[in-house]
């Protein structure tokens, strides 16, 4: 007020407007920009002419990228690439809370679909697109597949659309989806570079982006028609954040460091809003008064269970990862087992056999280049080999957990098979001509079988038995076993073509494989005799096979089919899947295909390194150049050996080579020009030519440091 009392003017608070009457402000700002600013998220009132930024008082925010606002419940949400999360809070910072923590790694944009209460995302470091319940339950992926770099998002929940912009170098485009993901669609792939925002606008039925390389904001109809150029300016040379309210388009500029606005219709009336502002990213314009919009998914979720999402004139109940849809198409429920396979180029997948339901993707990284798969039930863990990195990955069946299990010393790793009673794994690998076996956690590697052995590939357990059972592609095609200790190895049977998916149906005690060279499914006894031809007709290129109850089921690569048919007469023949192309590999998850214990499961049984059964009960084991203890439990390291190096690694073998050298487990060993080995303080010592370092390490891999 002024001094004088007969000359006064009244003030609100900051972004506060004074109402006409010049007495009374309104309870509150009306329009507001909400921006993520690395550290912490502000908000500005567009009300008032002098755009303060004021600061929400949030705890912790470490780089806050994409920032969207449910105007129902008045939370804003919000993406922090730190600490791999997305977070949600009031308007005052008040009741402030994770809501996604876990298997989440650049989480660059988010979108709020305020009607059905869905929360959506994109995740550039994992290339894809998910959905979750407000509150993070429920969690989906939708999109997974032919995503480079997909960075903002935005939905439309009264027509049932998500718009998002993927700015790969080499295929920028702008896409839409229903939003349950299908009816996917590129809208825009030419005269793009980095378009990074993306708005809607619900009025006038328009996208709007910017691309920050081009320097320009554009618009288009919803299906990607009537292309127009807003604004074109060298002048906007970043442009990240953006968003649409009422006539005005507005963006955050990271090079400016501004914040601008333009009108939509026009491309005129260029307004600065604030400047001289670092670490700007996301920014959400919204009005705090409106709340519109409808859709079925809006009167108690269309009565789903779990996600209800609107697709155009309907509604689809989806389920989140780990549950399938019910035959109602409304219920999620837990399937008791499901398929599992690995599709070249795609990944992960499983199909409930309850329900046949359509396949769902089990969000893990390092499978696209998937060749082989298995599966700890009691662990709820999945197994499988990338031959593209010679690798030997896991993770549990959500996706979370991800571990790297072997990383040294893999050529063409071709199966592998997981022990559940010893908690072992076991794999082939054809360009070693070998089978090896560890623990669940790479530990206590062994080399089992190296001779006699020609290119194994495809491999079976039958722990409670002691054997394992592989094929072999050498000069001629045969199946062998051995017991599981790589003892007393014995040609099964020879034959006609390459023998693929092996796999032991437990109960009946039959092994079923394919034949890829003559398109046929056969089964034999476990000690090779009485094979009888299972499935021979109309059948072109099969390639996994597992079992379950009174079924094998199979992948055809060139039918592009996943069937079944009865295990004993190969009648009733039925396509679980079509449209799967390039499956690889292909397993039941089931309590059943991994039932039974034996000594093993009981304290490893009191092996300090393998358990590996055996005909006779079980056998303790060392890793490869380790011997046995005269207590037949515990293991000493070797005595004396030879270290040498390759270009990429280093390696040991014995001197009475008994058993094949080996990698040593040591990362950093690019360029290894000459090495030398402390044999009493137990490290090996390389010269790393690539980086012009002197290293060491333990042999086992750790302890790897600079001299």
């Amino acid at each position: 007020m002024a001094p004088n009392e007969f000359h006064h003017s009244c003030a609100c608070p900051t972004g506060v407007l004074l109402l006409e009457d010049q007495l009374t402000c309104a309870d509150g700002p009306r329009e507001i920009l909400l921006l993520a600013k690395r550290r912490d998220i502000r908000r500005i009132s567009l009300d008032t002419p002098d755009y303060t930024d004021v600061v929400i008082q949030l705890k912790d925010v470490k780089n806050a990228i994409a920032i969207d606002y449910d105007p129902v419940d008045g939370l804003i949400y919000w993406t922090d690439d730190d600490v791999h999360a997305i977070r949600r809070a009031k308007l005052d910072g008040s009741e402030s809370e994770y809501i996604v923590t876990q298997d989440i790694s650049n989480p660059d944009g988010i979108a709020v679909d305020w009607i059905s209460r869905n929360l959506y995302w994109t995740d550039t470091g994992n290339n894809r697109i998910e959905v979750s319940r407000l509150n993070g339950t429920s969690r989906l992926i939708l999109i997974d597949d032919n995503l480079d770099e997909p960075r903002a998002i935005a939905v439309d929940p009264e027509d049932g659309y998500m718009y998002w912009t993927d700015w790969g170098e080499d295929n920028p485009k702008i896409e839409r989806a229903a939003l349950d993901g299908s009816d996917r669609k590129v809208l825009i792939n030419t005269s793009l570079n980095w378009p990074n925002g993306i708005a809607v606008d619900y009025e006038q039925r328009r996208i709007y982006w910017g691309d920050a390389l081009t320097d320009r904001i554009e618009s288009a109809n919803l299906d990607g028609s009537d292309r127009k150029i807003l604004v074109d300016d060298s002048d906007t040379p970043h442009i990240f954040g953006f968003s649409l309210l009422g006539d005005y388009v507005y963006w955050t500029d990271w090079q400016r460091r501004c914040i601008e606005r333009v009108n939509k219709y026009t491309g005129k009336d260029r307004e600065l809003i604030i400047d001289a502002l670092p670490d700007l990213m996301g920014l959400k314009a919204i009005n705090l008064e409106k709340k519109s919009g409808v859709n079925p998914c809006s009167n108690d979720n269309a009565g789903c269970s779990h996600l209800c999402l609107y697709k155009h004139s309907a509604t689809v109940c989806m389920c989140p990862r780990g549950l399938e849809l019910h035959a109602d198409k409304k219920t999620c429920i837990v399937p008791e087992a499901f398929l599992v396979f690995l599709r070249r180029n795609i990944g992960l997948r499983r199909i409930a056999l309850e329900t046949n339901n359509s396949d769902v993707a089990i969000p893990v990284v390092g499978a696209r280049e998937g060749s082989t798969l298995d599966f700890d039930f009691v662990g709820d863990r999945i197994y499988w080999a990338n031959s593209k990195t010679g690798e030997i990955m896991t993770a549990f069946m959500n996706g979370s957990g991800f571990e790297l299990v072997i990383e040294y010393g893999l050529r063409f790793p071709e199966d592998l098979a997981v022990d559940w009673t010893g908690k072992n794994l076991y794999w082939t690998d054809s360009g070693k001509d070998c089978i090896e076996v560890s623990r669940l956690d790479g530990t206590s590697r062994r080399v089992l079988i190296w001779k006699d052995v020609e290119a194994p590939t495809s491999l079976a357990l039958d722990p409670l038995a002691g054997y394992m059972y592989w094929s072999e592609w050498s000069n001629r095609y045969r199946i062998a076993r051995a017991h599981m200790d790589g003892t007393n190895l014995t040609i099964l049977m020879y034959v006609e073509g390459r023998a693929n998916g092996l796999t032991i149906d437990y109960q009946a005690r039959k092994l079923f494989w394919v034949d890829l060279d003559l398109s046929e499914i056969y089964s034999a006894d476990l000690d090779g005799s009485n094979i009888i031809q299972v499935v021979q007709d109309d059948i072109t290129n099969p390639f996994g096979l597992t079992q379950y109850n009174e079924f094998i089921y199979w992948a055809d690569l060139s039918a592009m089919t996943i069937e079944r048919a009865n295990k004993t007469s190969g009648g009733g023949r039925e396509i679980i899947q079509g449209q799967q192309d390039n499956v690889l590999d292909i397993k039941v998850f089931h309590k059943s295909r991994q039932a039974g214990i034996n000594r093993c499961n009981s304290n490893n049984g009191g092996c300090s390194d393998l358990c590996l059964s055996h005909p006779d009960g079980f056998r303790c084991m060392c890793a490869t150049h380790h011997t046995l203890n005269p207590d037949n439990r515990t293991c000493s390291p070797p005595e004396a050996f030879l270290v040498y190096s390759q270009r990429d690694s280093l390696n040991r073998l014995l001197f009475d080579f008994d058993e094949p050298d080996i990698v040593l487990p040591i990362s950093e060993t690019e360029g290894v020009r000459a090495i030398e080995y402390d044999y009493q303080a137990g490290y090996v010592f390389w010269i790393d030519r690539k980086n012009k370092e002197i290293k060491r390490s333990r042999s086992n891999g750790v302890e790897v440091s600079n001299c």
